[in-house]
């Protein structure tokens, strides 16, 4: 069969699909009738497909569950208008969940727990397993038996992925904020850089005007308390000094009264 006609069965057959579509079934879609493309016709054909989306809106991608032709990434912006409805935005929480699932798999909620630190929901297991990323692959030989939880296809084919192994190493990751600053994600009991969480400055501004008022207040007893002990003081002084003055007026009186008198001294 003419290379051509294979490259535009297997185009045809990718954009009609919706799905993605691995060699043996690209394979089966030439009856036995027809001429049978051996699977090196077919990986020609996708190269070739390839090479022919470098300069179109589209590209040519193997995932996990086979190839695909999908928008290309720098498209987006402008595809997304299509649909109406907003992307769906993902918690940290539930992120986090879904890293140390594909990282640490197979893994049990216990486990995530312990890592996290904190309570696994479990809407975030029921959210995961519907969107169909996660998926119980075992029980762990404990007391309990505990589902086991690892990533699915579903998973790889979502975030362009063919296997595990292109996941990004750990010394590649950039912290959780970055990556919610980009998707413009605003969690809550979170804050975004230079956004300080409303009710938490709220509450941080009334505990400084507190602590200014009572300062302040502090301030103004001391400063009163000088106050009256200085008067106490002047008043004190007064008093003295009316004192002295009557004991020289006194002194005084009775030595005129001397003066008067020397017959009966």
């Amino acid at each position: 069969m003419n290379p051509d006609i294979i490259k535009k069965v297997v185009e045809a057959a990718l954009l009609a699909s919706g799905k993605p579509l691995k060699i043996d079934r690209i394979m089966g879609l030439f009856a036995e009738g027809d001429f049978q493309p051996e699977k090196k016709d077919i990986r020609e054909a996708l190269e070739a497909i390839s090479e022919s989306c470098n300069d179109r809106g589209i590209e040519l991608r193997e995932v996990a569950s086979g190839f695909r032709l999908q928008v290309k990434e720098d498209m987006a912006p402008w595809i997304s208008r299509l649909w109406e409805e907003k992307p769906q935005r993902y918690t940290r929480a539930l992120l986090e969940t879904l890293a140390l699932i594909a990282y640490r798999q197979p893994v049990t909620r216990g486990e995530i727990e312990d890592v996290r630190g904190v309570a696994v929901s479990s809407n975030i297991i029921k959210s995961l397993t519907e969107r169909e990323w996660i998926k119980v692959v075992g029980h762990r030989d404990v007391p309990g038996k505990p589902a086991m939880y690892g990533t699915t296809k579903e998973f790889l084919d979502y975030f362009n992925l063919k296997t595990l192994d292109e996941l990004p190493t750990l010394a590649e990751l950039r912290d959780f904020e970055s990556i919610n600053a980009e998707l413009d994600l605003q969690l809550p009991g979170m804050e975004m850089a230079g956004e300080p969480d409303a009710p938490h400055a709220q509450a941080a501004d009334a505990e400084t005007d507190d602590a200014e008022a009572e300062t302040a207040e502090t301030e103004s007893d001391e400063a009163g308390a000088e106050s009256v002990d200085a008067e106490a003081d002047e008043t004190i002084a007064d008093e003295t000094q009316q004192a002295a003055e009557q004991d020289d007026t006194g002194t005084e009186d009775a030595s005129e009264q001397d003066d008067e008198n020397p017959t009966a001294q």
